[in-house]
């Protein structure tokens, strides 16, 4: 199945408690916290390659670059987009960003890396 530039999904989130800054340790203040930003955007890339990859085959992250512009108050709901720009061999990458309605709260890129899942995970095993 192909992974050509065009592919996009979005992940649709409404912030709670637990995605806030202070309870991910990244900040004290109760607002949706970068970690999760960073998180929304990697699952809407993951749901853009949704049933385009081969079998045997999965994706992992190799680089992330977001811009945290505004914050986000617990009960917003958000929206990551993940579009993809360009395919390269085996990398993957990403434009992505995250909204409240017609606000734009983050945006920057994410690079994914195609693997064979058993040869990734039988790496682990040589450590």
């Amino acid at each position: 199945m192909p992974l050509n530039p065009g592919l996009t999904a979005t992940v649709r989130h409404t912030v709670t408690p637990s995605d806030t800054a202070e309870a991910l340790g990244s900040g004290d203040v109760t607002v949706l916290g970068t970690p999760r930003v960073v998180s929304l955007c990697e699952e809407a890339s993951v749901a853009a390659l949704a049933g385009h990859t081969e079998a045997g085959t999965t994706t992992v992250g190799q680089s992330v670059q977001i811009n945290h512009l505004l914050p986000s108050p617990i009960g917003a709901t958000v929206t990551a987009e993940a579009v993809l720009e360009a395919r390269e061999g085996r990398r993957l990458k990403f434009r992505v960003a995250l909204t409240d309605g017609d606000q734009l709260l983050a945006a920057g890129r994410i690079q994914r890396v195609v693997v064979n899942r058993d040869d990734f995970l039988a790496r682990l095993g040589d450590r």
